[in-house]
């Protein structure tokens, strides 16, 4: 199955690209469907942009052979020159947005997940003990609300650490991973390198991303699950 990164690549260099492949995935996928509506209105924009026709006012005389040249004729061309680089510039700042950081930071936890793959077969619960280290640098704790936890361990993303856990529950076995250093402005949603995910913003402590492994799980039930668990945090804030 295509991933959010591929699709959006293959957009952004055909928005009208009518790829069977492109559309399936645009039919599964509730964010790269916005990007695309996004995607597709810069370039209707531009598009009528570039159609608009000068002004009445704007078009010169004919002038008698060796009159001298006027002027007006080269400044239009500097100006509509000139339009045209600012106006490209706000189509490539507004694609960049519509990629935005939260699917950068979906990839790299997607990334994340793979140097790791024996935590997805853990089973029984980790010591309680084991769980609060993990879990204090990042000064939160977890109630039992959130589900047994079967692996808990502190690693190394975007030059922090950051609790990875996986949690069972009653749709298998999640990854929640705390990222109280990264901020989203509001839920991501991904589906990309075989794994489905939210990425939830926690006020005042970052956001919260939560992942299963393929796409058995419905993902409003991936959302419920990112609920019960961010309901389930205590911030000790020490």
């Amino acid at each position: 199955m295509m991933d959010c990164n591929a699709y959006r690549r293959s957009m952004m260099a055909d928005p009208r690209d009518a790829d069977p492949q492109l559309r399936e995935h645009r039919e599964s996928c509730h964010d790269c469907n916005l990007f695309t509506e996004d995607l597709l209105r810069f370039e209707s924009r531009l598009d009528r942009a570039l159609r608009v026709a000068a002004p009445a006012d704007n078009v010169l005389p004919l002038r008698a052979k060796g009159a001298r040249p006027a002027r007006r004729l080269s400044n239009r061309r500097g100006w509509l020159a000139m339009a045209a680089s600012v106006l490209m510039a706000v189509v490539v700042a507004g694609v960049l947005w519509v990629a935005g950081p939260g699917s950068s930071l979906a990839a790299d936890v997607v990334t994340h997940m793979g140097g790791e793959p024996d935590a997805w077969r853990t089973h029984d619960p980790v010591l309680d003990s084991e769980l609060a280290a993990v879990l204090r640098d990042s000064h939160l704790r977890l109630s039992e609300g959130a589900g047994p936890v079967s692996y808990a361990a502190s690693c190394e993303f975007r030059g922090h650490h950051v609790p990875h856990l996986v949690i069972q529950t009653e749709s298998g076995p999640v990854t929640v991973m705390v990222l109280v250093h990264e901020n989203v402005p509001k839920p991501v949603r991904f589906e990309e390198g075989g794994y489905r995910g939210v990425i939830v913003p926690v006020a005042g402590h970052g956001s919260l991303a939560v992942l299963t492994r393929g796409s058995s799980t419905d993902i409003k039930v991936v959302e419920a699950i990112a609920a019960r668990v961010q309901g389930s945090i205590t911030w000790t804030g020490i």
